[in-house]
C-alpha cells in the first residue's frame, strides 16, 4: 500500500488492523497537544481560589491527563502500548477570544518517548481527559462550560517528520 495515499490502519481489503511497527527504527518522539475550556469569569475565579466542592481542580486535572496518556492504548483500539519517557500537563488561565471576550483555561500536554511510533494520540488523550476532569469538577458551578479547540500543536520524530499546527 502507498503510505502517502492510504490509511495505515486499513489492510489491502479495507479492514482495520494494527500497524506493524517492527521494521521501523526507534527515534526520539515528542508531541504537544492543546485544549481549551471556556467558562464564565465567576467559574474561573472559583477554580483559581480553590472554592469548588471537589477541591484542587487543576491538580486533579493534571494527574488525570497524565494517567490518561499512560492508558491511551486501552482507550483507542489500534494504538500501540508505549513506554513513555515523560508526560507533562500544564494548565494556564487564559482570556480566550471568541464571540466577545471569554474566560477559561488552556491545557497543554507534552509527551516524550523513544520508540517506533509517535505519541500524538497520548498527548491528545491527555488534554482531552484533563479538560473533561475540569468540567466534572466545576460542573456544580457551571454546566455551560465549553471544551473546544482540541488539537495537535506539534510533533517531532518519525518518518513523517516534524509537524507544527500552532
Amino acid at each position: 500500500m502507498n503510505k502517502q495515499t492510504s490509511l495505515s490502519h486499513l489492510d489491502n481489503k479495507g479492514r482495520a488492523h494494527m500497524v506493524n511497527i517492527a521494521p521501523k527504527p526507534e527515534t526520539q518522539r515528542v508531541a504537544v497537544a492543546i485544549a481549551e475550556v471556556h467558562m464564565k469569569k465567576d467559574t474561573l475565579n472559583k477554580i483559581r481560589s480553590g472554592n469548588t466542592k471537589k477541591g484542587d481542580v487543576y491538580g486533579v486535572a493534571k494527574i488525570a491527563g497524565i494517567q490518561a496518556a499512560k492508558r491511551t492504548a486501552d482507550l483507542i483500539p489500534l494504538c500501540h502500548p508505549l513506554l513513555l519517557n515523560h508526560i507533562e500537563v500544564e494548565i494556564g488561565d487564559a482570556e480566550l477570544l471568541g464571540e466577545g471576550k471569554q474566560h477559561g483555561v488552556t491545557i497543554t500536554a507534552t509527551v516524550r518517548s523513544n520508540g517506533k511510533t509517535g505519541v500524538e494520540m497520548e498527548a491528545l488523550v491527555a488534554v482531552t481527559t484533563a479538560a473533561l476532569t475540569i468540567y466534572d469538577m466545576a460542573k456544580a458551578v457551571e454546566k455551560s462550560m465549553l471544551i473546544t479547540n482540541v488539537r495537535l500543536a506539534k510533533k517531532r520524530g518519525g518518518q513523517s517528520g516534524d509537524v507544527t499546527n500552532i
